[in-house]
């Protein structure tokens, strides 16, 4: 008799989500009851007009805000039974964040930006430096290390906060529009770390409403009015979008 090996857990599980602004006649309803899972190394784009409810799904993946009803558990952890330190321990440990608007400290090097969850944690100086320079290798900037975000192209400052967020060794990589502020041959950039981290093994989700960037994902979530109405799975493109022309980045 043969034991069978239990498949290990989803890193998002997520029941019936329902988020609700407002009350009585003002009352929003943002979610309406969504339900998914997002298994260890998928890459899943979520999409959707404005007011579709994606923002807000995404605050509450990353435990930014609370639903109204509904279960959400990230990593095996419920976090509706979270009080708000354990919260954001969950924040730091377990979810690492990529924002459109990059989110640096000014006057801090990249290397200090990167090493600042760590600093959260209460990482060891030494072990700081290490995996900050590890994950700053990762993203190819090995030569920018002591710049300042006003010394980096836009395209170099996304690629800080994504090793910013890889420096937990997070289980979920929560990427918000990561390139609604770059030109093209940025973008290409960015994304291209994304499909080596996603072939390496991450779990991502990739907040977007650019079908040309959910392209590169491995399954696309699209939502209407706070519902799910299309999840599909695709595969993923095998490169970055066509670069601009030499002289054309605007970087």
């Amino acid at each position: 008799m043969t034991v069978q090996e239990e498949s290990p857990a989803p890193v998002l599980r997520v029941r019936d989500l329902v988020k609700e602004y407002g009350e009585g006649d003002a009352r929003v309803r943002a979610l309406r009851g969504v339900s998914l899972d997002v298994e260890r190394g998928d890459y899943v784009a979520v999409m959707g007009a404005s007011g579709s409810g994606k923002s807000t799904l995404m605050n509450i993946l990353g435990c930014l805000d609370v639903p109204t009803s509904g279960t959400y558990l990230i990593d095996g952890a419920d976090a509706g039974r979270l009080d708000e330190h354990q919260l954001a321990v969950l924040r730091n440990r377990r979810v690492g964040f990529v924002f459109q608007s990059f989110n640096l400290i000014p006057r801090m090097s990249a290397l200090a930006n990167v090493e600042l969850p760590l600093v959260y944690g209460g990482i060891p100086q030494a072990a700081r430096r290490e995996r900050a320079l590890a994950a700053l290798e990762q993203v190819g900037l090995t030569d920018r290390v002591h710049h300042e975000p006003n010394q980096l192209s836009g395209g170099q400052q996304q690629r800080v906060a994504v090793a910013r967020a890889l420096v937990t060794a997070p289980a979920l990589l929560l990427a918000d529009e990561p390139t609604g502020n770059l030109d093209t041959a940025s973008t290409g950039d960015v994304l291209e770390i994304m499909d080596r981290l996603s072939a390496s093994g991450r779990t991502i989700v990739l907040i977007t409403h650019e079908d040309d960037v959910a392209a590169h994902a491995k399954r696309v979530i699209r939502l209407v009015d706070g519902e799910v109405v299309e999840d599909r799975r695709q595969a993923p493109v095998d490169g970055p979008p066509p670069r601009l022309p030499q002289g054309e980045d605007a970087a």
